[in-house]
């Protein structure tokens, strides 16, 4: 979460800085019924979504306001943090005790839509869609009905601790046009020259961290079918940087990696002070720089610049879905709405969920933002002329690519697979888990 004060103003628009945000929000749990009621003409819907008491606080705000306009509907919220949630989703669905309005995240989206457990929003009038950013407008669509509206707009960024470059002696890269061979130099030379007590870089290996890559070779992770959409060559060169990597020190040793990715973002080598960069999602900035207690800058990630089109792309934070199941399909509709082109909601909302997806909405609220949220703005919108498109909606198993990858990675990093053995096994691997869930 993005806090609201004490912050200094970014110096640039290009590559905002953010200052340090103060404390960490405690996951709580909540459990209530799933499915909705009629008592005394007022219609209950039900809605779920994951996150902390922060993000608890806010949507339980955001309902008052919704009940306050529409008197004849309230909403239960259910909610509960990310690891519980998908398996709670899950056997609510089976069921058929599915809330009414469901949070949902890209790569489950497919899959619920697919098993025909989430409603057509065009059959149900709404909501509109007329003022999103047209690079996420469409991303809930599947073979032609729409599934999902995106809550918000998130990107995989480079972010740097300009405090750790000065202790190291190395200059700032200049993120409109440094490539990835600069990145694997300039990591290998932070740690050689503060002989490792800072190293360059934390592991990049992930998913999400590839897909821009074969975006800017003109490839993407999945098609539009489903399907993967990459070449193994494309994949072989990734993990190649990796192990230049690994074999210069630019990141932590293959066992401390390990234990870095199972601590999430406010254990990562920026949070604790050990390195230098991080690639990570942007709204994850405030609570790195929590952690850390110092600036951190937001970098363009490497290699845009290096061949005939970007890589980077707007992520939709999270979707806001209909139940199939619903019973009042038309009021959950409603509801949805107000989520997506309610200023008074995106007002309470902020940057909690990424930058809101309403244009509209995103222009009125950024006057009130903390000079964090600012700085993150700020470098969002900055990236709209550089992207090109968007992503198709991840397959069914999507969520499993996550591990495979880590698994593969992980052995590759330890060197058990060369990187075109990884890429093979990588490939082999989800295409037979997704072929498997289809």
């Amino acid at each position: 979460m993005h806090p609201r004060s004490g912050h200094r103003h970014p110096r640039n628009r290009r590559r905002p800085l953010l200052s340090v945000a103060a404390g960490a929000a405690a996951v709580v749990l909540a459990a209530t019924a799933c499915g909705g009621s009629d008592e005394d003409g007022v219609t209950e819907l039900h809605f779920s979504w994951w996150g902390s008491d922060v993000r608890h606080a806010i949507f339980q705000d955001v309902i008052e306001a919704f009940e306050a306009q529409n008197p004849d509907v309230r909403v239960v919220g259910n909610y509960t943090d990310w690891s519980s949630y998908w398996d709670r989703l899950a056997t609510d669905t089976a069921a058929g005790d599915a809330p009414d309005v469901i949070m949902q995240e890209e790569a489950f989206l497919r899959e619920y839509a697919d098993r025909g457990a989430l409603a057509d929003l065009n059959e149900l009038d709404g909501p509109d869609r007329s003022d999103l950013d047209p690079m996420i407008a469409e991303s809930g669509d599947v073979d032609g009905q729409t599934f999902g509206v995106a809550s918000g707009v998130n990107a995989i960024v480079m972010l740097a601790d300009p405090t750790a470059f000065e202790e190291a002696g190395v200059e700032m890269p200049d993120d409109e046009n440094w490539t990835w061979d600069d990145f694997v130099d300039i990591s290998a030379e932070i740690s050689e020259a503060t002989d490792g007590e800072i190293v360059g870089t934390q592991s990049i290996t992930n998913e999400q961290g590839f897909q821009i890559f074969a975006r800017q070779h003109g490839e993407n992770l999945y098609g539009e079918d489903g399907g993967l959409a990459f070449s193994q060559d494309t994949l072989t060169d990734w993990y190649r940087i990796t192990e230049e990597l690994v074999e210069t020190g630019g990141q932590p040793s293959p066992t401390e990696s390990v234990e870095i990715a199972a601590g999430g973002p406010e254990q990562s080598v920026l949070a604790t002070n050990r390195g230098a960069m991080g690639m990570h999602w942007v709204n994850q900035v405030g609570a790195i720089g929590a952690a850390a207690d110092r600036d951190l800058e937001i970098l363009r990630m490497p290699g845009e610049t290096e061949h005939e089109r970007t890589g980077m792309f707007y992520k939709p934070s999270t979707y806001y879905t209909v139940s199939a199941g619903s019973e009042h399909p038309r009021e959950a509709a409603a509801f949805v709405d107000f989520l997506i082109n309610s200023e008074e909601a995106a007002e309470l909302v902020q940057m909690d969920l990424g930058l809101p997806s309403n244009l509209r909405t995103r222009e009125a609220i950024t006057p009130g933002l903390s000079e964090t949220d600012l700085a993150v703005a700020e470098f969002l919108t900055g990236l709209e002329d550089s992207i090109v498109d968007g992503n198709p909606p991840p397959p069914i198993g999507a969520g499993e690519v996550v591990n495979i990858n880590n698994r593969v990675a992980q052995d590759m990093n330890f060197g058990e697979l060369t990187p075109e053995e990884a890429a093979a096994r990588f490939v082999s691997e989800v295409e037979e888990f997704i072929g498997g869930a289809e």
